[in-house]
């Protein structure tokens, strides 16, 4: 991707996590802006979210609130595209599924374990070709981790996603929990070897203290696995909310509020820590 000229087809890059909750919404948030500041067309992209709480668009459509604060770091108004199947629990074993925005009903859990969920593939299909003709790159958000070996038949948001899209993946720890280093291994040695192939670097996120004293252990881990590591993100002052932080009512504060100052400080410090030049040549 050596101009800002058009595309056939939009390139796609994912962030996959070692598990939920180590800041692949942020960082998806962050690359989107960074593309955005850059003069590309940009649209964020999550294949499957599940979250009781949900943003409508103008047409009165749901979709997760994640992609609809990505959606505007790119500059954009969020489309149902960006988040083409919402799952909403409703009970322990049941949740309400939304397709393109309008719910079709509820799906038990034993449901999902036998498979019936990957019927909504084709949905998903649809939204990423749509968006792949109308912008130049997407930014695709994993969900929860690739390597849940009691989910991986039917998991639609994370491998399935990155071979439809041919997105290298960057998959991103959380060094606040501890054991980063042995989730990042564990992960990929989970994964089938295609998809190993398909990650092509690796975030450390959240991390406080000196870099030099981290180095010996990034060493390790580039040895041990054969990925660079492209980025270690440090732990940043935001205040934009985590999607399960977000109620119900929120889409209108997400309307209301002038986030661009927050958006462009966030992918300032990304831009800092992130191997910009890698990301960009993985995009071809």
């Amino acid at each position: 991707m050596d101009n800002k000229g058009g595309f056939e087809l939009a390139k796609a890059i994912m962030f996959q996590g070692t598990s939920s909750h180590v800041g692949k919404s942020i960082l998806a948030t962050a690359l989107c802006r960074i593309f955005y500041q850059d003069g590309y067309r940009v649209a964020p992209f999550k294949a499957q979210n599940m979250t009781r709480n949900s943003y409508l668009t103008e047409e009165g459509l749901e979709m997760g609130k994640s992609q609809a604060i990505q959606a505007r770091a790119a500059g954009l108004a969020p489309r149902v595209e960006m988040n083409p199947v919402l799952i909403k629990p409703v009970s322990n074993s049941s949740a309400q599924i939304i397709v393109n925005g309008r719910p079709m009903g509820d799906m038990s859990d034993r449901d999902y374990y036998e498979g019936k969920n990957l019927i909504l593939f084709e949905e998903i299909k649809k939204a990423l070709a749509t968006l792949q003709r109308d912008f130049e790159v997407i930014v695709i958000e994993g969900a929860g981790s690739p390597a849940e070996i009691n989910l991986k038949d039917r998991d639609l948001a994370n491998m399935r996603t990155a071979l439809l899209a041919e997105a290298p993946v960057l998959l991103v720890a959380d060094i606040q929990r501890g054991g980063a280093l042995a989730s990042v291994v564990g992960t990929l040695e989970l994964l089938e070897a295609d998809e190993r192939a398909l990650v092509k670097g690796i975030v450390i996120n959240r991390f406080c203290g000196k870099l030099s004293l981290l180095k010996p252990a990034l060493d390790f881990l580039e040895q041990k696995t054969g990925k660079p590591v492209v980025g270690v993100i440090p732990l940043m002052e935001i205040n934009l909310p985590e999607e399960d932080s977000l109620g119900s009512d929120d889409h209108k504060v997400i309307e209301a509020l002038d986030w661009d100052k927050e958006f462009d400080q966030l992918a300032a410090s990304c831009r800092r820590h992130l191997d910009m030049d890698k990301i960009y040549q993985l995009l071809g």
